[in-house]
């Protein structure tokens, strides 16, 4: 399969992008709003937070809900859509965890091996 071509490339991009992996795993738990979900994440900025948030919304991953509170307040959660992605991801997140020297080992060999050297 040329994964160029693949069919499902957009559906893989959105959810191997680290900022839709961090956000859904933190909607995981359970509904959360704007500025906890910010808190939670930490290094991602209130831009790329809001088009992230959009992204899986607009794939049917989360819903935005907003109250009639003044002011009006948001939470998003995870769809029935999104929920059934939470048990491959965290296999994924997993061996992550499990692998994360082994792979820092060898970007360290990598990054130490001249350009062209035999590896």
């Amino acid at each position: 399969m040329l994964i160029a071509k693949c069919p499902v490339r957009d559906v893989l991009d959105r959810i191997g992008d680290k900022w839709s992996v961090l956000i859904l795993k933190n909607l995981e738990e359970g509904p959360r709003r704007f500025g906890v979900l910010k808190r939670m994440i930490g290094d991602i900025s209130q831009r790329m937070l809001t088009q992230t948030l959009r992204d899986l919304q607009r794939d049917g991953l989360i819903q935005r809900t907003v109250y009639p509170t003044v002011p009006p307040s948001v939470d998003y959660r995870l769809t029935k859509l999104g929920q059934s992605l939470m048990d491959p991801l965290e296999y994924l997140v997993q061996w992550s965890d499990r692998n994360h020297q082994k792979v820092r080992k060898a970007r360290q060999s990598f990054d130490r091996t001249p350009p062209g050297a035999p590896a």
